[in-house]
């Protein structure tokens, strides 16, 4: 577990005091119902703005906070718990691409915008239905950038988005044209989108795509965890609760069983991923690793806990009118987003020369 600092423990039982009180998992699913066209609520972005989260991996001179990826991950874990749905995590991925790859004007533009919550980043980069950077036939040819990403998370709402190309990344304002948009329906009811680069206008990022790619998917990691940290919670004190052929359920060995390989699994993976975010913040030469390692670890114990909260639930975990799918349906987009266990596993193998 990571050690942190007497700012960052305030950061995040601020943040997990807002996401009980202002946004459990009944306001997602009020969301959900209402089907907003940003796949979140505004007026609860604009407050997680106000208290400024949306810079908070972007520096103090650009209206930001500068507290850097743990600090996001403690975020994104306290708001993973109660599934409220916001764009923090692919805006945040996406303005370190402006931050570390930016032009002076490019940053004075995007990044105090992208603090204050006025505008929404995202990344776009796979073109296939598997997380394949290399896969990339999107082009550039005098500044008109021209491709199809097909899934881009927040982006319906997105207002820059930071796009691959075969030669690294570009920035491209939505609003300047040659940008179409295609809502994709997901089974987590947030926003997904295909987007369509049409000879949009692009500026060049002196920033390699993975080290973003990295960014992108420790933050996801982040979020995993709180999903299966609360997920294995909710579904710990039900057993605690419920009674089934005259006992508690909680004092059946074999469930017993069950609850201690999820401990020890969250205990991994909270591990792993708090590595992954350190590391990114030490600006160590094994972030590659690390991530990879976290987005196995994330990948398969988030199925684990998120499967297993719906089978120990029984009968009403399978209902939409309990929580349990919400957090089943939410994991398996996690798990599928910036790669699955088996790319990471693969991945890290061959980053350690295997």
């Amino acid at each position: 577990m990571a050690a942190l600092n007497e700012e960052q423990t305030m950061l995040r039982d601020m943040v997990r005091e807002w996401a009980d009180n202002e946004s459990p998992v009944t306001a997602f699913r009020q969301m959900r119902n209402a089907a907003p066209a940003e796949g979140y609520d505004p007026q609860a972005w604009s407050k997680m703005a106000e208290m400024g989260l949306a810079g908070i991996v972007i520096p103090e001179e650009f209206g930001g906070t500068a507290f850097g990826y743990l600090s996001l991950g403690l975020v994104l874990e306290q708001l993973g718990r109660n599934l409220a749905a916001s764009p923090l995590a692919a805006t945040s991925a996406a303005a370190s691409a402006i931050v570390m790859g930016g032009s002076a004007a490019d940053k004075a533009k995007w990044l105090p915008q992208i603090a204050s919550g006025a505008v929404v980043a995202a990344l776009a980069i796979d073109e296939g239905p598997v997380h394949d950077p290399a896969a990339c036939a999107t082009t550039v040819t005098d500044g008109k950038l021209t491709g199809t990403k097909a899934f881009v998370a927040e982006g319906d709402s997105a207002g820059v988005f930071v796009v691959s190309a075969s030669d690294g990344l570009y920035l491209v304002d939505a609003a300047a044209g040659g940008v179409t948009r295609s809502t994709r329906k997901m089974a987590d009811a947030r926003s997904h989108a295909a987007v369509t680069f049409a000879g949009a206008s692009a500026t060049k990022l002196d920033v390699a795509t993975q080290a973003i790619v990295d960014r992108a998917t420790a933050a996801t990691c982040a979020e995993m965890l709180g999903l299966a940290v609360q997920a294995f919670e909710t579904t710990n004190d039900y057993l605690k609760t419920r009674v089934q052929f005259g006992q508690v359920l909680s004092t059946f060995q074999a469930l017993q069983h069950r609850m201690a390989k999820m401990f020890t699994e969250l205990e991994l993976m909270r591990s792993v991923v708090e590595g992954a975010l350190e590391a990114i913040d030490s600006g160590r030469s094994d972030v590659d690793q690390a991530v990879s390692l976290a987005k196995a670890v994330a990948g398969e114990t988030s199925r684990l806990v998120s499967r297993e909260m719906v089978q120990l639930h029984g009968g009403i975990g399978m209902t939409d009118e309990y929580d349990a799918g919400f957090y089943l349906k939410r994991a398996a987009v996690l798990e599928a987003m910036w790669g699955h266990a088996s790319f990471h596993r693969e991945r890290f193998a061959r980053l350690n020369g295997y």
